[in-house]
């Protein structure tokens, strides 16, 4: 291992003398990533290297249009400003404090959190007891199924009990901001 880049990651040979080859494992990571998009930071650094050793195994190379790339995202979005993951984390506020090497379990998390971010970021939730956190929630899109208007207007029955349970209500909304 390079001294240059045993100071990135902090992988020494003596570290990496017992794990498995890539070539032991790309069965596995083949099979583990799917088709998934595949979200990365200076994306296409990582597909070549990546693609280079399944081309070695005999495996299918990720093609371009599976991999998503958060430099170009935050180069889109933030023009002039500094990109790297370190950079983002910090215009996001997310916490950096583990981070002292360049690790791929922690940069993947600090990553996926950054992808939101720059996908639009978590929603506030509506907590109603107490202020929910940034953390606490995020965006979710939820699909809903069509259902169609009523074919018909409410009939008199339906209206004198719809009126009956609205005097049921005390101090409604709409009377509170007169709009009822």
């Amino acid at each position: 291992m390079p001294a240059e880049a045993e100071a990135v990651h902090g992988l020494s040979d003596k570290f990496l003398s017992d794990k498995p080859t890539f070539a032991a494992v790309a069965a596995e990571f083949v099979a583990f990533i799917g088709d998934a998009r595949l979200i990365a930071h200076n994306a296409e650094f990582d597909r070549r290297f990546i693609n280079w050793e399944l081309r070695n195994c005999g495996h299918d190379q990720i093609p371009i249009e599976r991999v998503g790339d958060t430099l170009v995202l935050a180069r889109k979005k933030f023009p002039g400003a500094k990109h790297s993951l370190d950079a983002l984390c910090t215009r996001f506020s997310i916490d950096l404090t583990a981070r002292d090497k360049h690790g791929a379990l922690l940069d993947a998390q600090l990553l996926s959190r950054v992808y939101v971010e720059l996908m639009g970021g978590r929603q506030i939730g509506m907590s109603l007891g107490q202020a929910a956190t940034h953390e606490e929630t995020v965006a979710v899109r939820v699909e809903r199924s069509y259902v169609a208007p009523r074919p018909h207007a409410a009939t008199p029955e339906e209206l004198a009990r719809h009126a009956a349970f609205l005097k049921l209500l005390k101090n409604p909304l709409w009377e509170q901001t007169g709009t009822g």
